[in-house]
């Protein structure tokens, strides 16, 4: 998650250590950062994690052996704003796959250096996470940001290579992916997070396109896809009758996991997640108040839902800096 709690030059935060910690500490097999910029121009918020630079490793070292001697596996997301980055902090234009304009978004079109840098700073990054003892890494593809803008067929509208039509377009992130496979080697975790369709920022995306991309990213050697759904309860909506899992399911062979995420907040929730076809369950918000969730849910005990008070969230290690972002989620946060 979004946090805000690392220093403002991407260096890790005692707070942001702190929070992740918490959730290892209470059952979580699977500890992922939150998303972790991989180049300055791609930074999105003051207080992001970073990975952009080789003195970012010696902390985030201690995070995954932190989140390690907790019992936890430990990831890092890799992430580049795109078009949502923020010049203020950068100093930069932002920079998207073509040039468009949303509301205050009207980013340049990428050049050829832009997107060989780019995918230099996605395997930088992920070798600087394999040096720093983390079991793998997760592209972040989803949600309208750089890798999510390419593959969108409204944001995409360029006519060579990484555009024209859903291969080209979808060329970065697979070129993302082969080398980092090939950088990082077998036994490094490797997988996507995708949106499968439209919805808030993720926008021009398809759901037969975002399948065929799930086919293409097993070719190239993931270890899984994470199906960013918003609400796993929702069903299509290109096919109303068919849910987004059961469809990723059906085109993703059995020995590559399916993560999904999206309004999971009871042990009902993450086992019909599971019978429509994940292997795993993403959490996010119910995390932040429910940090030991997994050993709430095996008693079968009641799991703590929103508003909270700004206490309540310090005593799960929610640092005054995040909770103060929490207020912008309505009815999250009781004073």
């Amino acid at each position: 998650m979004t946090n805000l709690q690392s220093a403002p030059d991407g260096l890790l935060g005692d707070d942001e250590l702190a929070f992740l910690a918490r959730r290892a500490d209470g059952g979580f097999g699977l500890v992922t950062t939150c998303a972790t910029y991989v180049a300055l121009d791609g930074k999105g918020w003051d207080g992001e994690l970073g990975i952009e630079r080789d003195d970012c490793v010696p902390g985030l070292r201690r995070l995954a052996e932190r989140l390690h001697a907790a019992g936890a596996r430990a990831m890092v997301q890799l992430f580049h704003g795109g078009a949502r980055a923020d010049s203020a902090l950068t100093g930069q234009p932002v920079w998207s796959a073509s040039a468009w304009k949303d509301g205050a978004l009207a980013p340049r079109a990428a050049t050829a250096d832009d997107i060989a840098r780019a995918i230099n700073s996605f395997v930088a990054g992920a070798e600087r996470a394999q040096a720093a003892g983390f079991d793998g890494v997760e592209l972040h593809g989803a949600h309208g940001y750089l890798l999510s803008q390419f593959l969108s067929r409204t944001m995409n509208t360029r006519d060579d290579e990484w555009g024209r039509d859903l291969e080209g377009r979808a060329r970065l992130l697979r070129t993302v992916v082969q080398r980092v496979r090939e950088r990082c080697g077998d036994r490094f975790a490797l997988g996507v997070r995708l949106s499968l369709e439209d919805f808030g920022q993720a926008k021009g995306l398809d759901l037969d396109e975002s399948l065929q991309v799930a086919r293409w990213l097993v070719a190239d050697g993931v270890d899984f896809i994470h199906a960013s759904l918003w609400d796993v309860s929702r069903m299509s909506t290109k096919r109303p009758d068919v849910h987004p899992l059961v469809a990723l399911r059906d085109v993703v062979p059995r020995d590559i996991a399916i993560l999904t995420a999206g309004k999971i907040w009871t042990r009902q929730d993450a086992e019909g997640a599971l019978a429509r076809g994940a292997d795993v369950v993403a959490l996010a918000r119910a995390a932040i108040i429910n940090p030991d969730w997994p050993r709430v849910v095996i008693r079968d005990a009641p799991i703590v839902q929103p508003p909270l008070t700004r206490a309540q969230l310090g005593a799960r290690a929610v640092s005054p800096r995040f909770q103060e972002y929490l207020t912008k989620w309505k009815n999250f946060v009781a004073d």
